[in-house]
């Protein structure tokens, strides 16, 4: 099979695609067709949704593997901490807003001004956390303010 615009295969160098365990392909690649305008590669085994220039992959969790021993995968419990997440930028926060809600996303807020951005959080079926941002003030050299660790003794 030789390289296609639409599949994560580069002809050289790399690409950089983003996985995520899911509990229902069917419903978590519609999420990402619908309220990104995703257009699906692959439906499953693995599911491939290619987004402006990435690719989210999708597959159910499972056990341990040849190639990743003792380690089970399996998407967020409600409530479980976040230690990372999907990060997409926009050219106008408010219509993706408009649209995304109107497609039946649900936002955490809605976008709110950070001085470096305009942003807000939205979650997946699994209830994975994607940020949704807009350079603002950053485009001018205004920065949110700085946020200590707690129990850094910063000031």
């Amino acid at each position: 099979m030789t390289p296609r615009d639409d599949w994560p295969t580069p002809a050289q160098g790399l690409v950089l695609t983003h996985f995520l365990t899911v509990r229902d392909v069917a419903v978590s690649r519609r999420f990402y067709a619908d309220v990104f305008g995703g257009q699906v590669v692959l439906e499953e085994n693995p599911c491939i949704v290619k987004i402006a220039n990435g690719w989210i992959i999708m597959n159910p969790g499972g056990g341990p593997t040849p190639d990743k021993p003792e380690t089970v995968l399996t998407a967020p419990e409600p409530g479980d901490p976040v230690s990372s997440f999907l990060n997409v930028r926009v050219a106008d926060i408010a219509a993706f807003y408009e649209q995304a809600v109107a497609k039946g996303a649900r936002f955490l807020t809605e976008p709110l001004d950070r001085k470096a951005e305009l942003r807000c959080y939205i979650r997946d079926p699994d209830g994975y956390l994607i940020e949704v941002g807009q350079a603002t003030g950053m485009l001018e050299g205004t920065f949110a303010d700085r946020t200590d660790p707690p129990g850094s003794g910063a000031r």
